[in-house]
């Protein structure tokens, strides 16, 4: 995916207050960044901020990071949140790859992926955010009783994500091929990608996942 730069980006990223820098500091003691003990949720390549955004307007008992490593995209996340008056929501620029170096064992109660880059060439399927290497990741950083979302409208790399789960040891909570005509449906926060496919007639594929 060609992405747009912008100009300026990472100087704004820099200077705001919600974005955290010095990250791998804080592994171990993100709810002191918070100020509370509050559970602890992240998202994974958030894209635009959306999503996180409304859970985090939601949900103001928990806390949220989103995880963008594009600085041109987490720029659009923050103009989103120029009128957010809660204090339980930060950002961090970074490559997934690293999060068991900037969150410790148990810290995370819960990881959303939405949408993640397909990397559809077989040569790129260890860069999925569901291979099992990153399924390893996860399982490092969760709370015993923490959970992984996955959403998606791409079938192949659903398909992939579910053996690969399983290949790394999870147990599939529930699946659906079709989200938003299941009876999961209610509740469920919409990212800009899933807003734009489900109008477009694309089914929304979801797995919850636990160790």
């Amino acid at each position: 995916m060609r992405l747009r730069n912008v100009k300026g980006s990472r100087e704004t990223i820099a200077a705001n207050p919600l974005v955290i820098q010095n990250i791998t500091e804080k592994k171990g003691q993100w709810n002191k960044v918070f100020g509370n003990n509050n559970p602890l949720y992240i998202e994974i390549g958030m894209g635009k901020g959306q999503f996180i955004l409304e859970m985090a307007r939601r949900n103001p008992d928990r806390n949220f990071i989103g995880i963008e490593k594009y600085s041109s995209v987490l720029v659009r996340a923050l103009e989103k949140c120029e009128t957010f008056e809660g204090g339980n929501l930060r950002f961090i620029r970074m490559d997934a790859e690293e999060i068991t170096e900037v969150f410790a064992a148990n810290e995370v109660d819960g990881i959303y992926l939405n949408f993640s880059d397909p990397w559809p060439k077989d040569r790129h399927a260890k860069r999925r955010l569901t291979y099992r290497d990153f399924w390893n990741r996860y399982h490092q950083i969760l709370a015993p009783t923490g959970k992984v979302v996955f959403k998606t409208d791409n079938r192949p790399l659903f398909d992939f994500s579910l053996e690969e789960s399983a290949a790394a040891g999870w147990t599939l909570d529930n699946v659906t091929y079709d989200l938003h005509h299941s009876p999961y449906a209610e509740g469920n926060v919409m990212t800009e990608y899933e807003a734009k496919f489900s109008a477009l007639g694309n089914p929304i594929h979801r797995l919850i996942a636990h160790y």
